[in-house]
C-alpha cells in the first residue's frame, strides 16, 4: 500500500511490507540511510532483538561508529533487564518508561513500526514504513519527546530491579491522549478495580473501556476455576471489579449493564466531588463531572502506596455503608419513597435550607442547642422568629433544649411571654452543656432532621460558625433523633422536678437550722442561774445529805443540758461555716495535764483505772485556739473514761505527744494519741465514727466526736480512730501544726 501525502510530494509514501525479511530489510536500510539520529521507541519484548539478531546488532552499531546518535526508549522490566545492560554498550543513550506500548523508530526522514508481536529472538512480520514529513515530524513531536521528557536513565531503573528498590511516581495528566493511553496500560495489567465515581464516570468506562474491565472479570474468574483454594491465586485474583455510585432511575439501564458482567455496584447517596479507582497497583483520580461519559481533561495518578493503601481504606468504608445496586433498583422500579440523606459541606446552602425547614413546619418543631452562643447565631439569621410565627399563625408546638445562662435566660423569659399569649406552644427545659456535643439538632414534624456541625462557637455569625450539615428524611434516623430529644427532655423535666424539691428541702432545712438554733439559746439562757443558784443552795445545806443529794442531781442535770446545747450551737456554727478561731500560741503540754487533771474527777471510786500521760520530747507549742483544743482532749478523755469504766478493774488511759514529720507538705506536726483498755468501737459504728449522732451509749448524743473532727480539721490537721491491735479497747489520734520559735 502506498499513499501520496500531497501531488507535489511524489517521493513521500506510505507503505506496509509483509514478511520477517522485508521487516529485516527494511530496519536494516532504515540505519543506513540515517545520517545523524536514531529515535526508538519500543516495548519490553524489543530489547531481546537488537542484541540477539546479529544483523540488527551490527547495523545499530555501524550507524553509530558513522556518528549517528541512537536514543532507545523502552520499559525495562525484570524480564529483559539483561538485554537492556547489553543495548547500553550499543546505543548512545537508553531510558526506561513505564507500560509503554507500540513500537516505531525515527531517523530524519524516515518512519519505521513493526506492527505485530514477536515470538522470542524473531522479528515482527509485518512493519510499516513512511517518509512522510507529516507524519515525521508528528510521531518525534507529539509522541517520542514527551515519552522521552518522561522517561527516566536506565541505569536508574536497572540499579532499582538489580537492588529490589522501587520507583514510585505521582504526577498530574493533561493530555487526552495520555489520559486514556494510561488508564488503558492500567486496566491491561490489573487484577482488581475499586471505584468511586459519578454514572458520568460510569458512562465513560463503558464507551472506552468496557472490553477491559470485562477481561479483568475473565481473569478473575479464570482463576478461580483454575486454582481455586490455593491462597496465592485469591491473592492475586483480587477481589474483581466494585464500584460505588450514586443510582436514579435515569441511570439503572447502565448500572444493569455492569451488574450483568459481572461488576459489583452499590449506591450512596452523596458522592465527594472527586472520582477515584485505585487497584493492587495504581490510584488515579479527577475532580472533573464527566458528563456524559466525557474524557476528563485532568487526571492525577500514582503508584505510591501510601496513596493506593489510604483510597483502598476509604474506599472499604464507603462500600461498607453502600446500598447493593439489585435493593436500589428494585425499590426504583417499585417506586418505594427513597428516604434522602445528604451531607452538606456548604454552610451557605445549610443556612438556606435550616430556614426553608423551620418555614415549612406543620406541627412540631424539636431543637436542641450545644450552646448559648448556637442559639444566639441562629437567632440572628430569623430562625427563631420563623418558629415564633409557626407558633402564632399555625399553632406548630416548639420545645427547645439549651443550656442556661444570664443571656439565655433573659431570652427565655421573653418566649414564654410570647406563647403565654398564643396557647403556650412554646416550651422550654435547660439542659447541662455537654463539651464534646458540638452539633444543633432540628426535627421537624418527626419526618425530617438537619444536623449542624458548630465548626467554631467563638464565630457571631452561622455562615462562619457551621461546618457540615447532614439532613435526612429516613424514617429510622429521624425516629433515632426524637427518641434522643425525648430521652433528653424526660431527664431535664425530673431535674427541674428534683431541683425545686431540693430548694423545698433547703428552706426547710435552713428553717429547722435556725429553730434549733434559736432554741439552743433560749435554753442556754435558764440553765445558767439553775447552776448558780443549786450551788448557793447546795452550799448551805452542808449538814442536810438528802437535799444536797437531790441538788446534785439537778445539778448533774443541768450541766447535761447545758453541754447539749453548747453542742448543739457549735454544730449550727460548723455547719454554717460561722466557727470562729480566737489563735494564740500555747504549750500542748500544759494544756493535756489541765485535761487529765479534770477527768481524773470522773473517776472517784474507779481507783483501778489508771490515766497517764507519756509525752516523747519536751515542751510542744501551737498556734490555736486553746478552748477549742482543750475541748477536743476533754471529748476524747471522757469518751476514754466512760467506756473504760465498764471494763474495770486494771483499766488504763494513756496519752502521748510526739512530733512528726508529714512527708506530703515537708512540715513538722504534733501527734497526740490518746488510748484505752475499754470495749472498744463497735464494727457498725466505725464507718461513720465521726458523723452526727454515731453512738451506741445511751448516756451521749453522739455529737462529740463529729464536733472534735470538724475543730481539728478547721485547724490544719487530722483526727482518726481504730481498734487495738494489740490488746482491748480503741486507739483514737489527731495532728496539728508546730509552730517554730
Amino acid at each position: 500500500m502506498t499513499t501520496q501525502a500531497s501531488p507535489d510530494a511524489i517521493s513521500e509514501r506510505t507503505e506496509v511490507l509483509h514478511g520477517e525479511q522485508n521487516t529485516i530489510k527494511t530496519v536494516l536500510q532504515f540505519t543506513l540511510r540515517a545520517k545523524s539520529r536514531i529515535d526508538a521507541c519500543v516495548d519490553y519484548t524489543r530489547p531481546s532483538l537488537v542484541v540477539e539478531i546479529g544483523q540488527l546488532r551490527k547495523a545499530f552499531l555501524n550507524a553509530r561508529r558513522r556518528g549517528v546518535k541512537l536514543r532507545y526508549l523502552t520499559e525495562i522490566t525484570d524480564e529483559n533487564v539483561v538485554y537492556c545492560k547489553e543495548l547500553l554498550k550499543i546505543v548512545d543513550e537508553l531510558r526506561h518508561i513505564d507500560g509503554i506500548k507500540g513500537n516505531f523508530y525515527l531517523s530524519e526522514t524516515e518512519y519505521i513500526a513493526p506492527a505485530t508481536f514477536h515470538e522470542k529472538g524473531r522479528p515482527a512480520s509485518k512493519i510499516i514504513y513512511s517518509n512522510v514529513n507529516d507524519i515525521v515530524d508528528h510521531q518525534r513531536q507529539f509522541v517520542f519527546n514527551i515519552f522521552w521528557s518522561r522517561s527516566i536513565p536506565a541505569e536508574q531503573k536497572i540499579k532499582e530491579i538489580e537492588e529490589g528498590i522501587t520507583h514510585y511516581e505521582t504526577k498530574v495528566l493533561g493530555n487526552k491522549e495520555q489520559i486514556f493511553n494510561h488508564m488503558k496500560s492500567v486496566l491491561d495489567k490489573a487484577n482488581e478495580r475499586s471505584v468511586v465515581s459519578s454514572i458520568g464516570g460510569m458512562q465513560l468506562v463503558y464507551n472506552n473501556f468496557f472490553e477491559q474491565y470485562k477481561e479483568i472479570i475473565g481473569r478473575q474468574r479464570r482463576r478461580r476455576r483454575g486454582e481455586s483454594g490455593r491462597r496465592e491465586s485469591r491473592r492475586k485474583g483480587g477481589k474483581g471489579i466494585r464500584w460505588i455510585t450514586s443510582i436514579d432511575k435515569y441511570s439503572v439501564e447502565l448500572v444493569k449493564i455492569f451488574l450483568n458482567a459481572g461488576i459489583q455496584v452499590r449506591h450512596i447517596k452523596n458522592l465527594a466531588p472527586m472520582n477515584f479507582a485505585v487497584d493492587e497497583r495504581y490510584f488515579y483520580a479527577t475532580i472533573d463531572k464527566m458528563e456524559n461519559g466525557a474524557l476528563m481533561t485532568k487526571l492525577l495518578t500514582s503508584d505510591e502506596p501510601a496513596y493506593i493503601e489510604h483510597y483502598n481504606s476509604v474506599f472499604e468504608e464507603l462500600w461498607k455503608n453502600g446500598v447493593d445496586a439489585t435493593q436500589r433498583i428494585k425499590d426504583i422500579e417499585a417506586g418505594v419513597d427513597l428516604a434522602d440523606v445528604e451531607v452538606i459541606p456548604s454552610s451557605v446552602r445549610a443556612q438556606r435550607l435550616y430556614l426553608d425547614m423551620v418555614k415549612g413546619a406543620s406541627e412540631e418543631i424539636l431543637w436542641i442547642f450545644p450552646t448559648a452562643r448556637a442559639f444566639i447565631c441562629q437567632e440572628k439569621i430569623g430562625a427563631i422568629q420563623l418558629a415564633k410565627e409557626a407558633a402564632k399563625e399555625r399553632n406548630v408546638k416548639i420545645r427547645i433544649m439549651i443550656p442556661a445562662n444570664s443571656l439565655i435566660e433573659q431570652k427565655v423569659q421573653q418566649l414564654k411571654q410570647y406563647c403565654q399569649n398564643n396557647n403556650n406552644t412554646i416550651d422550654v427545659r435547660y439542659i447541662a452543656q455537654m463539651p464534646e456535643t458540638k452539633a444543633t439538632i432540628l426535627v421537624i414534624d418527626r419526618k425530617a432532621s438537619l444536623v449542624m456541625e458548630i465548626k467554631d462557637d467563638s464565630k457571631t455569625t452561622f455562615i462562619e460558625a457551621i461546618g457540615l450539615s447532614t439532613y435526612s428524611n429516613s424514617k429510622a434516623g429521624v425516629s433515632s433523633y426524637v427518641a434522643i430529644f425525648e430521652n433528653l427532655w424526660r431527664q431535664a423535666e425530673l431535674y427541674d422536678q428534683l431541683k425545686e424539691a431540693h430548694e423545698q428541702l433547703q428552706i426547710h432545712d435552713k428553717m429547722q437550722k435556725e429553730f434549733i438554733n434559736i432554741a439552743a439559746h433560749e435554753l442556754r439562757t435558764p440553765i445558767q442561774p439553775i447552776l448558780g443558784l443549786t450551788q448557793v443552795i447546795s452550799s448551805k445545806l452542808s449538814d442536810r445529805k438528802e437535799e444536797a443529794e437531790l441538788l446534785n442531781v439537778i445539778s448533774r442535770n443541768a450541766k447535761r443540758l447545758h453541754q447539749l446545747t453548747e453542742n448543739i450551737l457549735d454544730i449550727t456554727k460548723i455547719e454554717s461555716n460561722s466557727l470562729q478561731l480566737n489563735k494564740e500560741r500555747f504549750n500542748l503540754h500544759e494544756l493535756i495535764l489541765d485535761a487529765i487533771l479534770d477527768c481524773k474527777s470522773q473517776l472517784k471510786g474507779y481507783d483501778d483505772v489508771k490515766v497517764q500521760f507519756l509525752p516523747k520530747g519536751d515542751d510542744f507549742f501551737i498556734q490555736a485556739d486553746k478552748t477549742r483544743i482543750g475541748q477536743v482532749i476533754s471529748n476524747l478523755l471522757n469518751n476514754a473514761v466512760k467506756f473504760t469504766k465498764e471494763r474495770t478493774p486494771q483499766a488504763n488511759i494513756s496519752v502521748t505527744l510526739e512530733e512528726h514529720k508529714d512527708d506530703d507538705n515537708n512540715k513538722k506536726e504534733v501527734v497526740v494519741t490518746i488510748k484505752d483498755t475499754g470495749v472498744g468501737i463497735a464494727p457498725e459504728i466505725m464507718p461513720r465514727l465521726f458523723t452526727k449522732f454515731a453512738t451506741k451509749s445511751e448516756k451521749g448524743t453522739g455529737l462529740g466526736l463529729f464536733i472534735s473532727k470538724s475543730i481539728i480539721e478547721v485547724h490544719g490537721g487530722k483526727i482518726w480512730a481504730e481498734n487495738n491491735k494489740e490488746g482491748k479497747g480503741a486507739i483514737f489520734e489527731f495532728t496539728l501544726p508546730i509552730v517554730s520559735l
